[in-house]
């Protein structure tokens, strides 16, 4: 296929175009900034998915598919990250405009070029358990939690991650093209899993982000396997993508137990370190599998 792939100067950007070169797929490049030196022997666009004619310019070329990583990755609005915002020069509408309007822009840039399919990197905060604003705990119903769980999200970014998903479903029904959204996780590389085993520690509190990590290679596997077997499973969907462990030495049941006993229960399958996050429906759409480990890196007990 010949590929669109957004926002490519991120963190996760590396990664999934790894993974789509690999498979043999052909590439162009969509970013505000510079891909890294190890990208630029795929064409690059520069233009920012905030700018309608950016993204027009973008998909001209006859592209089968577009993979959307481009975003703001936090709430630029939030009460207690609107220091951070005014720190690096980011409106307080930064959010909004790039996950938004940015996601908007895109989609109707696809359009008038009829490209078929549409895979963008969601959030678990679609959920809405993470930058809770108010003292009201997420009302869990259910662990571990899947993608009929409702939703309550309070900030920005999570609204911005689960509109865009409803977003991409409108786009299916109206005009059928085949959308999709991964809901990633805490995203690690390499050198991040290994940072957690060596830091890690007895767990001191409830963690609100339940948590939930995944690799970064894990990540763009879960974006070439969803737009290589779009024309064989559901036309929309919206998947967790997350590791099946947690990022706590403890068993999860156990963390339960200690810091919030009054979701006990409401447990169905948590055993060991079990995620509180299913990604049952990932796996059984499309075959994902996810293969890397931050308990590898742990040093080995002697004995």
């Amino acid at each position: 296929m010949k590929v669109l792939v957004t926002g490519v100067s991120g963190r996760l950007g590396p990664y999934v175009v790894a993974e789509l070169e690999k498979a043999g797929h052909e590439l162009v490049l969509f970013s505000r900034r510079p891909p890294a030196s190890e990208l630029r022997r795929w064409p690059w666009i520069q233009g920012d998915i905030a700018v309608y004619e950016d993204c027009l310019h973008a998909v001209q070329g006859g592209f089968d598919a577009i993979q959307h990583l481009a975003a703001q990755a936090w709430p630029t609005d939030h009460p207690q990250e609107r220091p951070l915002a005014a720190e690096r020069g980011l409106p307080f509408d930064t959010t909004m405009r790039s996950n938004i309007m940015g996601l908007y822009y895109l989609l109707q840039a696809a359009l008038t070029k009829d490209i078929e399919i549409f895979v963008m990197t969601g959030s678990c905060c679609a959920l809405g358990h993470g930058y809770r604003i108010s003292d009201t705990p997420f009302p869990f119903r259910y662990l571990p939690v899947d993608e009929d769980h409702p939703s309550a999200v309070e900030d920005s970014y999570s609204y911005s991650k689960q509109a865009g998903e409803l977003l991409l479903a409108s786009y299916t029904r109206a005009y059928g093209m085949r959308t999709y959204a991964v809901r990633a996780a805490g995203i690690c590389p390499p050198q991040r899993r290994m940072d957690m085993a060596r830091r890690a520690e007895p767990v001191k509190a409830w963690n609100p982000w339940l948590w939930a990590w995944v690799g970064s290679e894990d990540v763009a596997s879960a974006h070439r396997l969803l737009m290589e077997k779009a024309r064989e499973i559901e036309p929309h969907g919206a998947f967790f993508c997350n590791s099946d462990d947690t990022s706590a030495l403890e068993p999860s049941q156990e963390l339960i137990a200690r810091f919030r006993p009054e979701l006990l229960p409401l447990v169905r399958d948590l055993e060991g370190h079990a995620s509180f996050i299913s990604n049952r429906k990932l796996r059984r759409t499309v075959g994902w599998v996810p293969r890397t480990s931050w308990r590898e890196h742990l040093p080995q007990k002697e004995g």
